[in-house]
């Protein structure tokens, strides 16, 4: 029902309009299809449309320099600075658009699954498919604790219609994201796309988390039947979803996590998976997952069958489903377990150099969690017209608030504490480079990852990797002994020693900024040969 201003909306200056609070997804569905051109696709899920901004808009996000967070912050590229003027006339700008609404949205939830270090979220916008999205992402509080909610540890104000005034005459965006951390909260605007929101939840986590000693992480999480838990890394388009998705172990989470000491607890409520190219046979439990409540982001449907095509990118690469983690056959809930058993990296690397498999020692691990690898693809982006190599501190920089060294001194004490086995794990090409090799076979990457689970690969013996000092394993179940070794799979193994050579000089130059942070024994963990 629409409630009116006791709901707290009118302390942050918002006037007048009618409020939608936690509403059902069934009124949101109801108000998505009346106002924002939504539409039901066969399943039940809403099919939505972000608009001109189809994925988040890093350059146009900021960090309000104030008294309070001006020291511990990481700034630079991914933290660019803002004035306190500067966003106090944002903020202006986002409450006068809320006001002028005929209604807005408000969703209450928590950040993290962990009652001792959960974070209250209050989710403010003027779009229906705006609010669904938030409920299937934010954990969803019982009824009582709704009614004694109280006040929010992060408010977020998402005027994303409203395209932002230009601050400065040398710019031409019409968009701003901007977090204040010390007033904790968040303000968007002109930009419609929904991932924004749970990115600055994250980002904020990625600041409070640390400074109650609890390591925030990019990541998925699953539990094995023996009660291990593995802890995924990777970027946009490495498997952290589809691998993490295991009908043999439980979901814990496919994105973002934190490890307290007293084990890993999901951060989200929800999943939010990239679903380009989606197929049944291969990942069912996502394909299952999209159903009545899920919300399809920018995913192109048949206007008379309602059935959505997976494979079409017109729109976007960037086509997402968003759904609660309840939609996932036998998830863990509540979404929270004991120390990880295994850690992996994924790395999707369209060079067809790296290793399918390898076993890191800690100083590798470390050097390889601030190295953050991946590749982007041909195709995938405007102007990228052949593999390049992407790093990205953590496997997450763009949602880091302090320095990356500070993450990874807390993970590197927590595998010394536990005893976690740390992996690299290449999902990307073999036999060659991107357009010439092939895309390593998922039945076969699934296979490496049950090796791992099941400590096959424990007892086999490893060569170490001549260029990187990776310890190969020699054999694994499920995969051709020749595929474990990349050079093997070239046609011109020279060609392949050039390819790995220029690799390396990548990551040499890449880890040059930590230089000074580092310990010399994980300076050294890198690639052997330049």
């Amino acid at each position: 029902m629409a409630i009116g201003l006791e709901t707290h909306v009118e302390e942050i200056d918002i006037e007048h309009p009618r409020v939608l609070r936690n509403a059902a997804p069934g009124r949101l569905y109801e108000r998505a299809l009346a106002h924002e051109g939504a539409a039901i696709l066969a399943g039940g899920a809403l099919a939505t449309f972000s608009g001109e901004k189809t994925g988040r808009s890093p350059q146009d996000k900021r960090i309000v320099r104030s008294e309070g967070s001006a020291d511990d912050v990481w700034w630079g590229s991914v933290n660019i600075p803002a004035t306190e003027a500067e966003y106090l006339a944002r903020r202006r700008e986002a409450t006068e658009f809320l006001s002028a609404r005929a209604g807005i949205y408000v969703v209450d939830g928590y950040a993290g699954w962990d009652p001792e270090h959960r974070v209250k979220v209050r989710v403010i916008c003027a779009r229906a498919y705006h609010a669904l999205f938030m409920q299937n992402l934010l954990i969803r509080p019982t009824r009582d604790e709704l009614e004694n909610f109280g006040e929010p540890d992060l408010l977020i104000l998402n005027a994303g219609d409203r395209p932002a005034s230009p601050l400065d005459p040398a710019s031409s965006s019409r968009t701003a994201v901007l977090l204040h951390l010390d007033r904790r909260e968040m303000v968007i605007l002109g930009t419609n796309y929904a991932g924004e929101m749970k990115k600055g939840v994250f980002t904020a986590m990625n600041y409070w988390m640390p400074r109650r000693d609890v390591l925030s992480m990019h990541c998925s999480a699953n539990l094995g039947e023996a009660g291990d838990v593995s802890l995924f890394f990777g970027l946009s388009g490495t498997g952290k979803t589809t691998l993490s998705s295991d009908p043999r172990r439980r979901l814990i989470g496919d994105d973002e996590h934190a490890w307290s000491d007293r084990g890993v607890f999901n951060i989200e409520g929800g999943c939010y998976a990239k679903c380009i190219g989606l197929r049944e046979s291969l990942e069912p439990q996502i394909h299952r997952a999209i159903r009545f409540g899920s919300v399809l982001e920018n995913v192109v449907f048949d206007p008379e069958t309602r059935v959505p095509d997976f494979d079409d990118g017109s729109i976007t690469e960037n086509t997402r489903a968003c759904y609660p983690i309840e939609h996932i056959d036998d998830a863990l809930i509540p979404c929270a377990s004991g120390h990880p058993s295994n850690i992996l990296f994924l790395a999707c690397d369209a060079f067809g150099v790296l290793p399918p498999v390898s076993r890191l020692t800690p100083a590798q691990a470390l050097y390889h969690f601030l190295s953050g690898y991946t590749a982007k693809v041909a195709g995938t982006e405007v102007g990228v017209s052949e593999p390049q190599a992407t790093f990205s501190a953590c496997f997450g920089a763009a949602f880091l608030v302090l320095h990356p060294v500070r993450y990874a001194e807390m993970l590197a004490g927590r595998i010394a504490a536990h005893g976690a086995a740390t992996w690299l794990v290449n999902t990307g090409w073999t036999g060659g480079p991107h357009g010439v090799g092939k895309r390593m076979n998922l039945d076969e990457t699934r296979a490496i990852i049950d090796a791992i689970h099941s400590g096959a690969l424990d007892q086999v013996a490893t060569v170490e990797d001549p260029i990187f000092g990776l310890n190969v394993p020699t054999a694994c179940p499920g995969v051709p002994a020749r595929k474990l070794m990349p050079r093997n799979t070239w046609s011109d193994p020279d060609e392949y020693d050039r390819a790995a050579l220029r690799l390396s000089r990548r990551f040499r130059d890449n880890f040059l900024q930590y230089q000074d942070q580092a310990p010399e024994v994980v300076r050294r963990a890198g690639p052997r040969i330049w």
